[in-house]
């Protein structure tokens, strides 16, 4: 299977599907906790988009799901990681996991995520490291901290 996961960049005309991607991976979440609104969803997700950080999840050449990895001080943000709800749990979300990682490690920086409260994403990112370090109303945050031998950027 792993040999079937590759990544493509995006583009920006790829905003409105990404967008509808999102909405359909969230909205079982969203709608545990009472707060499913699509239009608010979509909107949130096209104002910060941004193709230049934005890759896509393939399967066997389909585009299946996408993730997001945006630069802060010191720090990269997994700003999005979603996977249609017929492919989850096939390991599409760890390889992808796998590739911040790697460029996480190059760089020495840690990952930062947030989760919505109520998602099974959290249970996804404790399984691969990440520690909670705060919780909001309706969000858990953590971080991954870099591990392995570093190079300079």
């Amino acid at each position: 299977m792993q040999s079937q996961i590759t990544f493509e960049n995006a583009v920006a005309s790829d905003a409105e599907a990404l967008a509808s991607l999102r909405v359909e991976a969230m909205r079982e979440s969203l709608e545990r906790i009472g707060r499913f609104d699509p239009l608010r969803a979509r909107e949130r997700f096209l104002s910060g988009f941004s193709p230049a950080h934005t890759r896509h999840i393939l399967l066997a050449g389909a585009k299946v799901g996408f993730f997001a990895v945006k630069p802060e001080a010191g720090a990269l943000l997994l700003a999005h990681l979603y996977v249609k709800p017929g492919f989850q749990g096939q390991g599409l979300g760890a390889a992808a996991l796998a590739a911040v990682f790697a460029q996480a490690e190059r760089l020495a920086y840690p990952v930062r995520v947030g989760a919505l409260r109520e998602s099974d994403s959290n249970r996804f990112y404790a399984r691969h490291g990440f520690k909670l370090v705060e919780q909001t109303e309706f969000d858990n945050y953590y971080v991954r901290h870099a591990t392995g031998p570093h190079e300079s950027p």
